[in-house]
């Protein structure tokens, strides 16, 4: 997907103020047992067709309204991922403006976790 100039501003900054993993780092961590509330951010239409095995949904036109409630631990830690990482950055980015000190946006989103066959579900 082409993505606009002044997207890929707002993206790259927030980028500059949040941690990033990988989905590689994200598998390992979760077959390690950590725990950490993983968060799809997408949009109801793509969360529909298909997402992470054990991810909930919080979409980015929503988190902002409802993470308090499905989250309301400002220390946890948070993994979010979208179809490629531009909106899970600025989705961190706008919760770490809340409070939120453990946020990390999963770089390659839902399109490298499925290239690399990791557990999905519908």
């Amino acid at each position: 997907m082409q993505h606009s100039e002044g997207f890929l501003k707002i993206v790259n900054a927030a980028r500059s103020r949040v941690r990033e993993i990988t989905p590689e780092e994200v598998r390992k961590k979760r077959l390690a047992g950590e725990r950490f509330d993983f968060v799809d951010v997408r949009e109801d239409n793509e969360w529909e067709k298909g997402r992470a095995a054990g991810a909930i949904h919080l979409g980015k036109g929503i988190i902002e309204r409802d993470v308090e409630s499905a989250i309301p631990d400002h220390q946890a830690e948070i993994i979010l991922y979208c179809g490629g990482g531009f909106r899970s950055a600025l989705a961190a980015d706008a919760l770490q403006q809340m409070g939120y000190k453990n946020v990390i946006s999963m770089d390659g989103g839902w399109k490298r976790w499925n290239e690399l066959g990791y557990p999905t579900e519908k």
